[in-house]
């Protein structure tokens, strides 16, 4: 009972540890911005990409390990995912 209070007190420090860090150096926060825009930018390709699977008939679901392939790889990471989806239906 008493190692779940200590968990959770040790994520919440580290936490605002990483926060401190991360608001004195002025590259982090160009490097958070342009990370959160690409994540934004990456989920509204895979929605785009939902919308048309009536067209298409190939459902990407955005979840977190769909979203982090688009973010991290870009196109590249789409035409993974799709051949992936064609491969294993």
């Amino acid at each position: 009972m008493y190692i779940k209070y200590v968990m959770w007190g040790l994520l919440s420090l580290s936490s605002l540890l990483l926060v401190f860090t991360l608001f004195r150096n002025r590259r982090a926060g160009r490097w958070l911005s342009t990370l959160g825009l690409n994540i934004v930018i990456a989920a509204f390709i895979l929605y785009g990409m939902n919308l048309l699977s009536e067209y298409t008939n190939l459902e990407l679901p955005i979840n977190t390990t769909t979203l982090g392939t688009v973010t991290v790889l870009g196109v590249p990471g789409i035409l993974l995912l799709v051949c992936l989806k064609i491969s294993l239906l």
